[in-house]
Formats: C-alpha cells, structure tokens, sequence
C-alpha cells in the first residue's frame, strides 16, 4: 500500500518561492479547513497589552533544503497608514527560512496609541523576490475546501496587511439595552468603553471574558451585575460616583438611580 501511494505522489514542478501563509477562521472548525488570508486584525482590546510582536507566517513552495535561504520583506506603502515610530517599529528586510523547514515566521513589533480607540491603522507588508526566492502565489484563489468564507476569494499572496486598532465594540455577551426614552437597562446596562474599564478596574474582568456564554454564561453575569451596582453604590456614597462620558452616572442592574443615555447627571445641592 505504501508503494502505491508513493508512486501516486506527483513530483513538484514549480518554482521555489515564498508567499505569506496566513490562516485564521471559525473557531468551531479545524485548523487546517481555515483558508488562507490577506489580512490579520490586531485587536489591542482583546490583546491588553500596550505593545505586541505580531508574528506572520511565510511559506515556501518548491523542495525542502539541507540549507538555510533568506527571504526579503518591506512595508507595502499603497496598503499602510501606519506612522512608523508611533504604531509600528521599523522590522528587518531580511529573514531566514531554516534548513528542513517549509515555513518561517516573520516579526513585527505594534505600539497601542490613543487614535487607534477611533481610527483604524493599517501596516501593509511585501514579500520581495531575493537570490533564494521567488514569488509563489501572485494571483491567489481560496481553495474551495478550505474556503471556510474566507472574506477575500482572490488576491496576492505575497502581500499581507495588518488591520491595527484598538476600537472597543459592544462585545459578542452583554445583557443590557436602550428602552423607551433612552433609558438604560438590564444586567449591564448599555455598553461603553467607560463600563468595560470600570469591570476591568473593580472586578478584574478583561473584554475578552465576554467572548462567548462558555465563558460568561447567564448565572456568571448576575453576579457580575451585583457586584458592579455594589461598587457604583459605594463609589457614589462615598462622593466618587463614576460618570460616563456623556455625564450621566453609570447605570447597571439595581443601583438606586435611573440613566437616560445623554442625559447628564446633575449633584444635589
């Protein structure tokens, strides 16, 4: 049998090159159905981290060698709004796939900057041929097995854009709503930015904790809710009451207090 399947393997008859072999899709699937895509999204908000060495994944085409070979990348300027030096740092044109190796990873180090909570970035990136390399997949088509909907069907695979920001969305778990009038209710009341930090800041909670109900299932946000309005009741007893930034006191759950979204709050006097 094991004869046979050799004999059925077709030698490779392309050229040796490169192209970026990125892949990500639906969790709920296997890793090796995910297609390969032209961009990855860097999410500051769920990586919590003011810096991170964003890793991309080169491939190669053609054989194996007992050898190390280098690759040339360079910052794609038709794709990049980026400003080097504020959210990207300047990475090296030069890389090495491994002897015995068929892929590499490349490296390119990100900065969390205030604009990105309102603007998106971009950082296109370029293989280039070098003395080793060619490039393998100018004109790539999703492979229909792998197509998983991958967002782009067709594109250049020796091109990979990075989609930088750090825009904090109503997550995929949030027990609240707007009623009548603009008025906040529910567990959580309506979402912002400002309440995600006052859960990261008093409970310990990170935005990624409201991924999926796996993680926060129904009986985990009552809790939540319970201690969230038991720290806005303190904080406000105690003469900090947190505001949004619209001015209105923050509203969850059971606080003695009604929100109406821009309405500000206004103290007694």
């Amino acid at each position: 049998m094991l004869e046979s399947c050799e004999k059925d393997i077709m030698p490779y008859e392309g050229k040796e090159g490169v192209y970026f072999g990125v892949r990500w899709g639906d969790l709920h699937r296997a890793e090796s159905s995910w297609p390969y895509q032209s961009y990855s999204n860097v999410d500051f908000v769920s990586i919590g981290k003011d810096v991170v060495d964003m890793t991309i994944k080169v491939d190669i085409s053609g054989p194996v060698k007992s050898y190390d070979r280098t690759f040339y990348v360079e910052v794609n300027n038709d794709s990049t709004t980026a400003t080097l030096g504020k959210h990207y740092e300047a990475f090296k044109r030069e890389w090495v796939v491994p002897a015995g190796a068929t892929s590499a990873v490349m490296v390119v180090r990100l900065m969390r900057t205030p604009d990105l909570e309102e603007t998106q970035q971009t950082l296109g990136l370029r293989l280039l041929v070098s003395p080793d390399f060619e490039l393998s997949f100018p004109a790539w088509d999703a492979i229909p097995s792998l197509d998983g909907g991958a967002s782009v069907k067709k594109f250049d695979a020796s091109l990979h854009t990075l989609r930088i920001n750090d825009v904090m969305i109503r997550p995929a778990v949030w027990s609240g709503s707007i009623q009548a009038g603009n008025r906040e209710s529910g567990l959580f009341g309506v979402f912002s930015r400002r309440k995600m930090e006052f859960f990261q800041d008093y409970l310990g909670l990170k935005y990624e904790d409201f991924a999926n109900t796996q993680i926060m299932p129904m009986a985990r946000q009552m809790l939540i809710s319970n201690d969230g309005t038991a720290a806005l009741v303190r904080l406000f007893n105690a003469g900090t009451p947190v505001l949004e930034d619209d001015g209105r006191l923050m509203w969850m759950g059971t606080v003695p207090w009604t929100s109406y979204i821009g309405v500000p709050w206004v103290p007694a006097r």
